[in-house]
């Protein structure tokens, strides 16, 4: 039977088994299945700053993040570029623990997190025993790719006014007129993940104010809701939040 939520309670996040019982995508995983996974695994919880791991480290431990922030870090020559920031819950970079090959970025802390480290190889024996754990892992990458072709498309179609445009208006998706926002990032790692030089993310920062988007220091300022959404409407395939949505195991 699948493991069974109490209806109106969250689950606890104070141990292995009730982190996994968290996340949303795992819901139709059975009870000793991930009570299995969790045997071995701990809950790490790590404050911004701290590097979970290293480009070209061959994975040992599954890494679940199941709250906070992750920045995922291309590196060269010294240099890093953001590629992505994680929000969890989510599974870090899952395909190089399936496959046994390095990690491709780098991962730190963005925003203090909570994960669970599961054995890679215990992780692995689940993905092949559980037929139900199989399509939730399948769905969370399949999740995790639909995000970057949606990232590709937009420095390929987009300018990178229009770039910078849809993403203020992704912050601006809860807010209403007059509004001030804090940027959730440097500009430099919003340069990054957006595909431009800090120079030109500098130099799209003045035209956003004639569509009614004004950015001092690091505080986005709403002048005109109206005029931003005309100037940057949303994109259904290029814009927007993923959501992990495992298919349903055939019942013979």
């Amino acid at each position: 039977m699948p493991q069974q939520v109490s209806a109106g309670r969250a689950p606890s996040t104070s141990t292995p088994l009730g982190a996994l019982t968290s996340m949303p995508w795992l819901a139709d995983v059975a009870a000793p299945v991930l009570a299995k996974l969790a045997e071995h695994a701990v809950l790490h919880r790590v404050p911004a700053g701290v590097q979970l791991f290293e480009q070209a480290e061959v994975p040992g431990v599954a890494q679940f993040l199941i709250q906070g922030e992750i920045e995922l870090l291309a590196v060269r020559d010294g240099e890093e570029t953001l590629v992505e920031l994680i929000r969890g819950p989510d599974l870090l970079l899952p395909a190089a623990v399936l496959n046994r090959q390095p990690y491709l970025a780098r991962a730190r802390v963005h925003r203090d997190a909570l994960l669970m480290l599961a054995p890679a190889e215990a992780f692995r024996h689940a993905v092949c025993a559980d037929h139900a754990f199989c399509l939730a892992v399948l769905a969370c990458q399949a999740m995790q790719f639909r995000r970057q072709m949606k990232q590709a498309k937009a420095i390929r179609l987009r300018s990178a006014e229009e770039r910078l445009g849809a993403y203020l208006m992704a912050l601006c998706a809860d807010a209403g007129q007059g509004a001030a926002i804090r940027l959730p990032l440097e500009k430099r790692q919003i340069a990054s993940q957006l595909g431009m030089t800090r120079e030109t993310l500098s130099r799209s920062f003045p035209a956003m104010a004639r569509h009614g988007l004004r950015v001092a220091g690091d505080i986005l300022h709403i002048d005109d809701l109206a005029a931003a959404r005309a100037a940057f409407p949303s994109d259904p395939l290029i814009d927007g939040a993923e959501t992990v949505t495992p298919l349903k195991p055939i019942k013979d």
